[in-house]
């Protein structure tokens, strides 16, 4: 259960981070955004390695689609887009195959 809370932390940070390189260059904002937005993700980086997963590109995998499913919550939240069906639909694809991969028996 902690590895999830990281996985939605790093999810976040790493959403936060680049969106504040977007802000800056798509958006027309200070490029003082960046700082926080680096800070942001270094945060990310360091506690991704927090989770409970010994191979990272397993558990980078995994991230995949938490990833997906908190980016599509940044779109409602942040900059107030509902998902649309076709999203929610691909998320809960990435989800199910994130599941296939955390949850598959290993030997």
């Amino acid at each position: 259960m902690t590895s999830f809370l990281f996985y939605i932390l790093a999810a976040f940070a790493e959403i936060a981070g680049c969106f504040s390189f977007w802000a800056w260059t798509r958006l027309g904002k200070s490029m003082l955004w960046t700082i926080p937005g680096t800070i942001s993700l270094v945060f990310f980086a360091w506690i991704l390695t927090k989770v409970d997963i010994d191979i990272a590109g397993r558990a980078y995998a995994i991230y995949g689609g938490i990833y997906i499913v908190c980016s599509l919550l940044w779109l409602w939240v942040v900059e107030d887009t509902r998902p649309d069906k076709c999203d929610i639909v691909g998320a809960v694809i990435c989800l199910f195959g994130a599941s296939i991969i955390l949850l598959a028996p290993r030997s």
